[in-house]
């Protein structure tokens, strides 16, 4: 069950280990520094580059994938992890392509002041491989769906709701709610949907 375990600490790559910071309403997408322009850099210095990077991230494309070390640059720390792959899409509210408010760094939830009602939105795919109680080998993938609450829902008891009182789904970095998950695991007895909200599980709902 390694991979519930690292749910959260996986996608806070996507939301706040290398690139992107809080983007207020500035200049029109014309004034905004690009990827290709080659002059971005991430957190630590490095420049962006169109299509993947050496650890797996595709800026451009909005994307990831690699092994779950590649996303943390193969800290030492997640080297028991690096069996397993991941792959994360994002939509350009939670991570844009672009620098618009002009501190080289690309822009998140651009025109809010969080990531609540921004329509910001995150999907997270994990595979690997697995041995049963009879030291079977098995392969498991897990996948699930991020999502920024919308601006007039509402907390109570760890789950987002709808302004009507329907629910959206647990509440997970205080601004998001998970909609939907499925996991196949041979291994602990998982096989396809474990949640769907029942508000819906599409993407870009919000």
């Amino acid at each position: 069950m390694k991979k519930l375990v690292l749910i959260v600490t996986v996608m806070t790559v996507a939301l706040s280990f290398f690139v992107g910071t809080v983007a207020a309403k500035g200049p029109g997408k014309k004034d905004c520094t690009r990827v290709k322009d080659g002059t971005l850099v991430d957190t630590l210095g490095d420049p962006l580059v169109l299509g993947f990077d050496g650890w797996g991230y595709n800026y451009q494309a909005h994307q990831f994938r690699g092994s779950y070390c590649d996303a943390y640059r193969d800290a030492d720390w997640c080297q028991p992890y690096s069996d397993i792959h991941l792959v994360m899409k994002w939509n350009d509210a939670w991570l844009s392509n672009r620098d618009c408010d002009g501190d080289g760094l690309l822009d998140r939830h651009a025109g809010f002041n969080s990531y609540i009602g921004s329509s910001a939105w995150l999907t997270n795919h994990q595979s690997g491989e697995c041995l049963d109680a009879d030291g079977i080998l098995h392969h498991w993938n897990y996948f699930i769906k991020i999502v920024a609450a919308p601006a007039n829902a509402y907390e109570e008891n760890g789950v987002w709701y709808t302004a009507e009182g329907e629910e959206i789904g647990a509440v997970i970095w205080g601004d998001f709610a998970v909609i939907q998950i499925v996991s196949n695991d041979p291994c602990v007895g998982e096989h396809g949907v474990q949640y769907v909200s029942p508000a819906g599980p599409g993407l870009g709902k919000y």
